[in-house]
């Protein structure tokens, strides 16, 4: 028996995220083979919807693995035009992700991946700038092995997190969110953490639901050479199939100039801040409000979202809210506040142990039972 909770999600992300329309141009992305009964299901509700034309394009990380160790130089650099050129026709991009290994990127030669993440970033530029686009992460063994889970249970955890009224959301986000914009300067103080940042007339970004599902935070950027003193991450980082616990960034006129970890090889940590000039620049800032995900999962799109954390993003800003900063890596860090953590917006405290105190906020704290 089908579960309904599948139709109920896919729902949220054709009728809501990207809101398909009659005519629309859809292209869903799908990584991993755990992935076919959802994308089956979210082709099914767009061609219902009256999407005028549905592509699905589809890798598996092992497959694509071979590519970064065996591709020729020739190959690397080589640019799909094609590609970016049928971006540019899409109306919709949906995209759904299930790596079995989080891992199996982790001995590839990286000089090669990331020169090709720097080839096709005008697509992913396009993609993300021109286009209504969702991101999510699908369910399977490997996703469960790495938030210690059974299946089973990480199915009920993650409908959980993503089924939810975002309409809702974003209105007792929207407090918050006006309460970012109008501030010009940032705080964040820990017991191992002494961090300031302006954002001057920056924008902030109410985040419901229309870009990642599971969703739920509110997020800004600092004025590019703002960032002072350092923070320390709590989270499990996994990026590029580099995993790194600890990690310390230490900031001085906006740069990162030093950054150590207490698990992970630092040298790979410092190389992928060194991608590009932007990589040690911070495009993103953000508070997180989705109680609904109560721990780590090791998984970025749902770990940025915990309720009572913060996040901060080496590399690319986003258009929405740019401060200039461009590179081709978007490394977001997390770091939960819970019962140790002070934020301050313009020497106001608005947020303690990872629980809002401002008394215009308390509601997005979670309901007590």
């Amino acid at each position: 028996m089908k579960d309904k909770r599948i139709e109920k999600l896919a729902s949220v992300l054709v009728n809501f995220s990207t809101s398909i329309k009659k005519g629309d141009m859809v292209l869903i992305e799908a990584i991993g083979t755990p992935t076919l009964p959802f994308v089956k299901e979210i082709h099914r509700q767009t061609l219902i919807k009256g999407a005028k034309y549905v592509e699905i394009w589809f890798s598996e990380p092992e497959v694509t693995k071979d590519f970064y160790n065996l591709a020729t130089k020739q190959q690397i650099d080589f640019f799909p035009k094609h590609k970016l050129d049928f971006m540019k026709k899409v109306n919709a991009y949906i995209a759904v992700r299930a790596p079995e290994n989080s891992m199996v990127f982790a001995n590839v030669d990286h000089k090669n991946l990331l020169t090709n993440q720097k080839v096709m970033q005008p697509i992913l530029n396009w993609r993300v700038n021109h286009t209504k686009w969702v991101v999510t992460r699908w369910p399977c063994h490997g996703f469960a092995q790495e938030a210690k889970m059974s299946l089973e249970e990480l199915f009920d955890f993650y409908f959980a997190a993503c089924i939810q009224d975002w309409a809702s959301v974003g209105k007792r986000q929207a407090k918050l969110a006006r309460m970012m914009k109008e501030t010009k300067e940032i705080k964040v103080k820990a017991s191992d953490t002494d961090l300031v940042l302006r954002k001057d007339k920056l924008p902030a970004i109410n985040c419901n639901g229309l870009r990642n599902i599971p969703d739920g935070e509110v997020y800004t950027a600092p004025v590019k050479n703002s960032v002072e003193g350092y923070i320390t991450f709590n989270c499990p980082a996994v990026y590029q199939s580099q995993e790194f616990d600890g990690i310390c960034l230490e900031f001085k006129n906006g740069k990162v100039v030093k950054a150590t970890c207490s698990a992970g090889d630092e040298g790979k940590l410092n190389a992928i801040l060194d991608t590009d000039e932007g990589g040690r620049y911070i495009g993103e800032f953000s508070l997180g409000t989705n109680h609904n995900i109560t721990k780590p999962m090791r998984n970025i799109l749902f770990d940025e979202k915990i309720g009572g954390s913060i996040h901060m993003a080496c590399g690319m800003a986003y258009e929405e809210c740019n401060n200039g900063n461009k590179s081709a890596i978007h490394w977001d860090i997390i770091k939960i506040l819970k019962g140790d953590g002070e934020i301050y917006f313009d020497g106001k405290l608005i947020q303690k142990n990872g629980y809002f105190v401002h008394p215009s906020l308390v509601d997005l704290n979670p309901k007590k039972k």
